[in-house]
Order: C-alpha cells, then structure tokens, then sequence
C-alpha cells in the first residue's frame, strides 16, 4: 500500500511553540508543520521553553523547522559565516528538544566567491554539523532556491554537485520547493513537468526526499523569482500538484505550503491540496 502524504503548512506559534503552533494547525487543518524557534530574518539564538518543547513532543505532530533565512554557509563574508553555523547548529538543538522530523536550511549563495570555493567553504562547515546530529535528531534538509543571482543549488541537477561536497552524507536530505523548482527552470505547468523534475530527483538523489514546500508562483517558469503564490492561483495552477502527489518518490513525504495569506487562505490551500491527494476535483467541494 502507498504511504499517503501528510498535508500542513508553515504555522505561527505566538502563545508558544505547542500552544500557539497547534492551535494554528487546527485552524488550518494542517497534518503536520513546520515552525520557526528564532527569528526568521536574524541571528538570534532563542531559547526553547521546555513546557512548550514537551507539549510538542507529546502531541506527537510530525515537525519540522526552518532555519533563518540570513543562514548561508557559501558567504565570502566571516562574519555571516560564523552566524550561519552557529544558528544552524542551534537550530538541530531546538530540532532534537522538539522531537523534529527535520531541519530545513536554503543551500545558499557564493556571492562574490568562485563557485568551487564557495562549496568548499560549505563542506568544510556544514560537513561537521551533519556528523554532530545524534541519533533520533532530525536529518539537515537542504532545500535549492529559486536561481536568482550565485545561487549554488536551484535546479535538480545542482543537487548532485552539492551533495558529493558532502559526501553523500547519510544526515543530508532534501527538501524541494515547487515555486523555486519552477522559477529555476523546471515547468511543473508543462505536459510531463512534473514526471521529468521528480525522476530526475530520485535519480540523483533516491530516498533523500523528505519534505516539500508546496507553493505556486507568481511568476513564470525560469523567471528566477521566489514569489510564492496560493495553490491553484498562479503559474503552476492545481494539476501538476494533483500529478506530484501520485509520483512514486513523493509517497509518504510531508506536503508543506507557504503560501500568502493568513489562516483563511491557508485553511483553503490545504483543503485544496487534500482533495487533490484524495482524488477529488481541483475546485469547489470534494466529488
């Protein structure tokens, strides 16, 4: 029997990480989620309150957590270096405290470093954080962005370059976003899009598929744009989710969205992604 996919999304956690976190989840209809524990867009390492971190545990809810968006081991800068692995190691800390499926971090950009030393910086620092995950802690999941500028992974083929400057390490898993998928060049819109993108995603890298942000786009296929778009409303549309969700390499993997909005839209981009798992039609109510 096909593992069936769990559907849920990015969820706030004012109030805490399980009151607050669960709470939303319920709001959304979500089966799983994945949290910030520090402040997205800083360096901040804020603690865990263990009351919380226990509640969530307990709840048993499949989490995962996004480590900020500053992070970016191919920095030339050693400054943002050294926060990089600082926050990402404090991040598989707060993953092992909370019972984690996995910790999500962007693979990043050289920026005004050649490619080859930017991935020589990242596997000389990344490399260690990976052999420092203990057993039961959660799997680091590198998820490609959407090509703009020195991106060093953004399409499906990046994957391998990057994961042999790891050595393929057994901890290293994947995470991929359909709206950067897309914006890097993959047309998921496009007949046989999405049976092309994800062969070739477990030709490269079997079994390393642990989550996926789904996300439409705002804007066109290739346009290099992180723009993400609710389900069904932009250049993706609703069908190539339908056709994700029946790929052998997404059985069982976690379904995660970002999309704009607050819990109404998000309430809606669930259900949506629900029915299309479940074989129901791309709008209105489940047929």
């Amino acid at each position: 029997m096909t593992p069936t996919s769990l559907i849920g999304g990015h969820v706030l956690v004012a109030g805490g990480l399980a009151t607050g976190g669960l709470k939303y989840m319920a709001e959304i209809g979500a089966e799983m989620i994945q949290v910030f524990v520090t402040n997205p867009r800083g360096w901040a390492l804020t603690e865990g309150r263990p009351d919380q971190d226990a509640k969530l545990v307990e709840s048993g809810v499949d989490t995962f957590i996004h480590v900020p968006y500053l992070a970016n081991f191919g920095s030339p800068s050693t400054e943002t270096l050294a926060n990089s692995i600082a926050i990402v190691r404090h991040t598989l800390r707060r993953g092992v405290e909370t019972g984690a499926k996995g910790v999500v971090v962007h693979t990043g950009s050289a920026v005004t470093q050649s490619r080859d030393d930017a991935l020589r910086q990242m596997r000389e620092n990344l490399l260690p954080l990976l052999d420092a995950i203990p057993d039961g802690g959660p799997d680091l999941l590198l998820e490609p962005m959407a090509g703009q500028g020195a991106m060093l992974c953004a399409t499906v083929q990046d994957l391998e370059p990057y994961l042999a400057a790891l050595d393929w390490h057994p901890r290293a898993g994947v995470c991929l976003d359909t709206c950067h998928a897309f914006a890097a060049g993959h047309d998921l819109a496009a007949a046989g899009g999405v049976e092309e993108t994800f062969d070739a995603l477990h030709k490269i890298a079997p079994g390393r598929l642990k989550l996926i942000h789904a996300n439409d786009s705002k804007d066109v296929c290739g346009a290099k744009k992180d723009r993400h778009e609710n389900i069904g409303a932009g250049h993706i549309g609703s069908r190539p989710f339908a056709e994700m969700m029946r790929h052998p390499a997404v059985a069982g993997v976690p379904i995660c969205i970002e999309t704009p909005g607050k819990a109404p839209k998000h309430a809606e981009d669930i259900a949506l992604l629900k029915r299309l798992r479940d074989g129901g039609p791309e709008t209105g109510q489940p047929g």
